[in-house]
């Protein structure tokens, strides 16, 4: 009896200072307070993401400036065209998706900027040595989400056939595509980037 007398009492005290009003404002000030700081995070940590998915960012390191940029910036189709639409690192490299970006930034955070600072590629020599691995592995990674990226971009069903090859029609078919399994990066490789010397 005493235990459930010491309850209420408990109870008692705790509505009773929930209800005084020093205390409301004070809870109520502690919950804006920690959802307007949450919002402020939130948004300070997704500028991050945003700003260092930026071709800015990515060129900024010696190897990206020199021997990524010069090929993007002059030869490549994602950079140079006749309709003046130009693809951003981040359009291939980092998903839209959430959880598949956050999933990409942190292995840039475990294995590109390790190696970007132990000088891994840092040198012509270097960089075309892990340049063909480098690659597999992107084309890899593009071959098993059926070319995600790419399709972020073009859409098959906008596509203009009659201003494309007969080889070209062919191979964007529906069609062919489940008869081959072959994807986009099957056969545009090197659009952004030039392709390595032993292909």
């Amino acid at each position: 009896m005493a235990d459930e007398s010491g309850k209420r009492g408990i109870f008692f005290r705790f509505g009773r200072f929930l209800t005084r009003p020093s205390a409301t404002y004070g809870a109520g000030l502690l919950l804006v307070v920690g959802v307007v700081a949450g919002a402020l995070a939130w948004q300070g940590f997704m500028t991050v993401v945003d700003v260092s998915s930026s071709n800015e960012f990515c060129s900024s390191c010696h190897e990206m400036e020199a021997f990524v940029f010069p090929y993007y910036e002059n030869e490549s189709v994602h950079h140079n065209n006749r309709s003046g639409v130009v693809a951003q690192c981040k359009d291939c490299h980092v998903p839209k998706e959430f959880f598949p970006k956050m999933q990409t930034k942190i292995k840039a955070s475990l294995v590109e900027v390790p190696g970007h600072l132990t000088g891994r590629i840092a040198t012509e020599q270097r960089f075309e040595a892990h340049k063909l691995e480098m690659a597999e592995e992107v084309w890899a990674r593009m071959k098993a989400n059926d070319s995600k990226q790419c399709r972020n971009c073009h859409k098959y069903e906008a596509m203009s056939a009659d201003l494309q090859g007969r080889s070209a029609q062919r191979r964007h078919s529906a069609e062919y595509r489940e008869a081959t399994g072959k994807t986009c990066i099957d056969c545009h490789r090197g659009v952004a980037h030039e392709l390595p010397a032993d292909l």
